[in-house]
């Protein structure tokens, strides 16, 4: 891997690179006007968002075919990996102007990636090898819309804080699942669940 640049950051491959750069400066320009990261964190975008989204495409099982990102927001981390991945990608967002924004951002970028300007909860069932999400919902909330949108023996990768072992005690209530956790490259308090086998109790 070669670096996109000191003031980047983490390192990508030549190959994406300028895809990545291109969906930095258009964040950039967008947050003026809506709100898709917090101002605070655009001196550290590609730490704190795009090597944060990045780091699940090694998560993602070989032969997978479609992810769905559900509250996709900025594209964190469904577009990110669609760049990466170069896997048909579908971003779920029911806010119009975020989902005006992944749209731009998809065409300035190139990246295999469909926008649903829609709720999750109605949305058709999207099917997905890999269902995404960050900082959507807590677990409980979270894996009846993921489960919806999973294709049968699909995976959930999910990118979590410290509440992650809180949120698996508090889904086992009512769902069984396989749960591997890997630890977050770029937040030493953050785990990242792989979930499979997710099941109704």
């Amino acid at each position: 891997m070669k670096r996109g640049g000191s003031e980047q950051g983490p390192a990508f491959p030549d190959t994406v690179r300028p895809a990545l750069e291109a969906y930095a400066a258009l964040l950039t320009r967008w947050n003026q006007r809506i709100n898709l990261v917090s101002p605070r964190d655009l001196p550290r975008l590609w730490e704190r968002h795009i090597a944060d989204a990045a780091q699940l495409a090694p998560l993602i099982p070989p032969g997978t075919t479609r992810i769905a990102d559900l509250g996709s927001g900025a594209g964190l981390p469904g577009l990110i990996l669609a760049i990466i991945t170069g896997t048909e990608t579908h971003l779920v967002e029911r806010d119009q102007r975020k989902a005006a924004f992944l749209r731009e951002a998809a065409r300035e970028t190139g990246a295999p990636a469909t926008v649903h300007a829609a709720d999750a909860a109605t949305l058709t069932p999207l099917g997905a090898g890999v269902v995404t999400a960050r900082a959507l919902a807590p677990l409980p909330v979270l894996l009846p819309l993921a489960i919806r949108h999973s294709a049968p023996g699909g995976v959930l990768l999910f990118p979590k804080g410290a509440t992650a072992e809180a949120e698996l005690t508090a889904a086992a209530a009512a769902w069984t699942m396989a749960v591997e956790r890997f630890p977050s490259r770029t937040d030493p308090a953050a785990t990242i669940l792989r979930l499979s086998e997710v099941a109704r109790v």
